[in-house]
């Protein structure tokens, strides 16, 4: 059964909708189950000052997006690059103790979810790729 917490964060749709005013889009698919994401970073001073995305997917990516979207705001691009990798490097790698900056994250990172580990990794992936 699906945690409330996860739902709720899901749930949260500030960050949702493409608004075609951005510094940097992408998009990418998860071959394994299918979910999609389209995000737009808005940069400002190499600042991001804004996530928006979209996506087809299950309520772990939607909230692992949604998450992503509120942790990365203001923070300067070399950080959520080193930030995401470290992130990425935690849930593969299927730890469950997790720094205090990601704390956020502990609600998905957990051993009942390690089934969805790319479900939750697909944003990262996403904001990754979008920032090469």
């Amino acid at each position: 059964m699906i945690n409330n917490e996860i739902i709720k964060i899901a749930s949260n749709t500030q960050n949702v909708g493409l608004t075609n005013k951005y510094s940097f889009k992408t998009s990418l698919k998860n071959s394994i189950c299918g979910d999609k994401i389209k995000l737009e970073l808005s940069v400002k001073d190499l600042k991001i000052v804004l996530m928006k995305y979209e996506t087809e997917s299950c309520i772990y990516c939607e909230a692992s997006a949604s998450l992503l979207a509120q942790n990365i705001k203001n923070l300067n691009i070399d950080t959520v690059i080193k930030n995401l990798n470290l992130l990425k490097s935690i849930i593969k790698n299927k730890r469950t103790t997790i720094p205090a900056k990601f704390k956020d994250f502990g609600i998905l990172i957990q051993k009942k979810n390690f089934n969805r580990t790319n479900c939750i990794i697909l944003p990262l992936d996403a904001v990754l790729k979008a920032l090469k």
